[in-house]
């Protein structure tokens, strides 16, 4: 596939083109009208990476076409970065080719930015990173005024912190988040809010807008870093939120703790463990303390990966009055739909232009017992 044009006068009709195949896809299940959630044209994406392609004294940003994959494109801007990263690309580039330590076989540059200005950039490197890189390195991040981690194999160094600090207002709430390099986090910040706020008034529907303690509670499944469990936990009763990286666990512990969320219980589990704690399966080390028997589940909130749900989930899924689901995968997502069509409907259906200008859609459905 080619690099995409990024030409805001086709995003109607690139959008329109995703729309109409989901509709078409799912039209067998009943889909009621699709609430449409678009991304701003240009400046959405807060993660970017590039290789550094060297010719003689310079070295660019480079991307490659997967039609001509061994020919580099140079990159001088890139529409869709947000803005601290399109701001900063000019600026390091300069500064790594007139740094030969920090430029020398530098292989790949990545960005990691917040809607609210924070920004990090972590240089890859094909040799081992030294004592005159990190001096190299302390001055270009006073300079840039921007954090820096070098890589290099089996070596990774941070001077002053692997993470960034994100902060927006959702409902009138101000939502914070922790953000750390190498882990999942939402690339289009702007729909991302989005997604937030569509899912806190599906659950709202759901039983959230009740008095505490008619509520319900929440079974949430790749819960990340507690994107949507910050703010999803306020609508229910307690929260059960599970999630197998460890990275994204630590940094979901003190999101919630920044956030002020005191009814969550986390755990270190796989989808398919805890679906088979729930259905009375073997004991879990990492459940000591959780009675499962004392929740009063009636959502099932999931955000799995491109593969979609597994059998046991989706067994264990079938047990829930209320399913919001939300697919970066629209395939899976009517494979998933398919599998629980004899137990659940969809009730209602979003749709979030997470990546302009590509065939990709996320998607969001909530799914109701029949």
């Amino acid at each position: 596939m080619p690099l995409p044009s990024y030409n805001p006068a086709d995003y109607e009709a690139q959008l329109e083109a995703k729309l109409s195949r989901y509709r078409d896809d799912f039209a067998g299940f009943g889909l009621p009208e699709v609430e449409v959630f678009r991304s701003e044209p240009l400046h959405y994406r807060l993660r970017a990476e590039f290789r550094m392609w060297h010719e003689g004294t310079r070295v660019d940003y480079a991307m490659f076409d997967s039609d001509d994959p061994k020919v580099p494109v140079i990159i001088d801007d890139f529409p869709p970065a947000a803005d601290p990263i399109r701001l900063l690309m000019p600026r390091l580039r300069e500064a790594l080719m007139g740094c030969e330590v920090l430029k020398r076989k530098i292989f790949q540059v990545e960005f990691l930015a917040t809607l609210s200005g924070d920004c990090l950039v972590s240089l890859v490197y094909h040799r081992p990173l030294d004592a005159d890189w990190e001096v190299a390195a302390r001055a270009l991040g006073q300079a840039l005024r921007v954090r820096v981690i070098g890589r290099s194999r089996k070596q990774k160094i941070v001077l002053e912190r692997d993470w960034v600090q994100e902060s927006f207002e959702l409902d009138g709430r101000t939502l914070q988040y922790k953000q750390v390099e190498g882990s999942f986090t939402q690339p289009n910040g702007g729909v991302n809010r989005q997604m937030l706020g569509w899912a806190r008034a599906r659950a709202a529907v759901l039983g959230g807008g009740r008095p505490a303690g008619q509520r319900g509670d929440l079974l949430e499944l790749y819960c990340g870093n507690g994107n949507f469990t910050v703010a999803l936990a306020p609508q229910f009763d307690r929260v059960l939120a599970t999630e197998m990286s460890k990275t994204s666990v630590y940094a979901a512990h003190d999101n919630l703790a920044a956030n002020g969320i005191d009814n969550v219980t986390m755990v270190r589990m796989a989808s398919e463990e805890i679906s088979d704690a729930l259905a009375g399966g073997r004991e879990y080390r990492r459940m000591k303390g959780v009675e499962l028997a004392s929740y009063r589940f009636g959502t099932l909130f999931v955000d799995p990966p491109r593969s979609g749900l597994d059998d046991a989930t989706l067994a264990l899924a079938r047990g829930f009055d209320h399913i919001l689901y939300i697919s970066c995968n629209p395939q899976t997502l009517r494979d998933n739909v398919a599998a629980l069509s004899a137990t659940h409907a969809i009730s209602a259906a979003a749709a979030f232009d997470q990546f302009p200008y590509t065939h990709h859609l996320e998607c969001g459905l909530v799914l109701t017992r029949k």
